[in-house]
């Protein structure tokens, strides 16, 4: 009986991710009709759209959620989102980038990233699968964005997008990394100053010396905020082995 009952209760999440992918082709289609997206474009765009829908689904069939949430909902409005900036920034190595409306689309997503977290503490649907959904959209909103801003910059602009997932793959072989963390103001300010500084310099509307001062300042904040976490991290494993 637990098992027929988990079987229904997953079926309205796995709706929930199957509409998300929807939407995601439907704004890809809507790129490529309006912009003339290439094939660079469509096909990231279309991988990002499979491996989104894989990846979640199998998430929400292992978070014994009773429903995906309204704040679920806003976060997947933002990867979607993100799914249409990447294709843009994808096919801006074969033709010329589509700035206003990958500005636009980051903007909105940007925007949107302050929204999720309080439906779900105003709904009370909190959930460790929201949070982790939040994050992995913020990291690879970064990540593309950095690429974009690399290419006018210089590729040591691909520092700020890749060193959560540097962070990551170091934390497999040091488990002490893997440690909580405790809530941090300074650390949300951080990250969401990234997004705020690749897309004013993506946007293409300030000086390349402003442009550059800004993401530099960036990157150096981005810096201090990770050598602090992890310094934490050390410290928690220092008195708990002397404990």
């Amino acid at each position: 009986m637990a098992t027929l009952n988990d079987t229904y209760n997953a079926k309205p999440l796995r709706q929930e991710t199957a509409a998300g992918a929807g939407a995601q082709l439907a704004l890809l289609a809507l790129l490529g009709t309006a912009l003339g997206l290439g094939p660079a474009g469509w096909l990231t765009g279309l991988v990002f759209a499979l491996a989104t829908w894989a990846v979640l689904n199998r998430a929400v069939s292992r978070s014994w959620l009773r429903s995906f949430g309204a704040a679920n909902r806003v976060t997947l409005a933002r990867a979607t989102l993100v799914g249409g900036v990447t294709a843009l920034v994808a096919d801006s190595f074969q033709s010329p980038p589509q700035v206003t409306v990958l500005v636009a689309l980051t903007a909105v997503a940007l925007i949107l990233d302050a929204v999720d977290g309080k439906v779900a503490r105003r709904t009370g649907t909190a959930s460790p699968l929201g949070a982790r959904f939040d994050m992995e959209v913020d990291a690879f909103l970064i990540l593309v964005l950095s690429v974009y801003v690399a290419t006018s910059l210089g590729p040591w602009v691909l520092l700020i997008g890749g060193m959560r997932y540097a962070f990551v793959v170091v934390s497999r072989f040091l488990p002490w990394l893997r440690g909580s963390l405790p809530p941090s103001t300074a650390r949300k300010t951080v990250a969401a100053l990234q997004g705020v500084a690749l897309l004013a310099a993506g946007a293409a509307i300030l000086p390349r010396p402003v442009a550059l001062a800004e993401v530099l300042l960036a990157l150096a904040l981005l810096s201090w905020s990770f050598t602090r976490d992890i310094g934490w991290l050390w410290h928690t494993r220092q008195q708990r082995a002397e404990g």
